[in-house]
């Protein structure tokens, strides 16, 4: 075999590798870092909320997704971007269907949060 990182050794690159696009996307973009600093203050208020684990884990799930589908996003336009910068219909559909995916995974989350806090806290009958 021709110098195949193999087990620990190839975790750790990884594992660097993913840093550094964390990175780069908090220098870069900042859709990203609003997100973030959203989600964390997200997880943060759903570990004060008087509710069971599930639901707190459904709450941070919900805008860790959301920085999930950042990511992926982040990167759909680092390569379109890098293709070329002249107007194609594929680039543009590519970006734009990215931006529809981080748009929907916001929705959900807010869904998820208002239907979570409304079923702990809305009114009783």
């Amino acid at each position: 075999m021709a110098n195949q990182t193999k087990g620990l050794t190839r975790v750790i690159k990884a594992a660097g590798y993913s840093m550094k696009g964390l990175k780069a996307a908090w220098i870069n973009e900042a859709a990203f870092r609003q997100e973030s600093v959203a989600a964390i203050l997200a997880i943060i208020l759903a570990f004060y909320l008087d509710i069971n684990y599930l639901e707190r884990i459904l709450l941070i799930s919900a805008v860790v997704l959301v920085a999930i589908i950042e990511l992926i996003n982040s990167a759909i336009e680092a390569v379109v971007d890098r293709v070329g910068s002249e107007y194609h219909q594929l680039s543009g559909r590519a970006k734009d269907i990215g931006s529809a995916a981080v748009f929907v995974s916001i929705g959900l989350a807010l869904f998820i949060w208002a239907m979570v806090l409304w079923q702990r806290y809305g009114t009783s009958y």
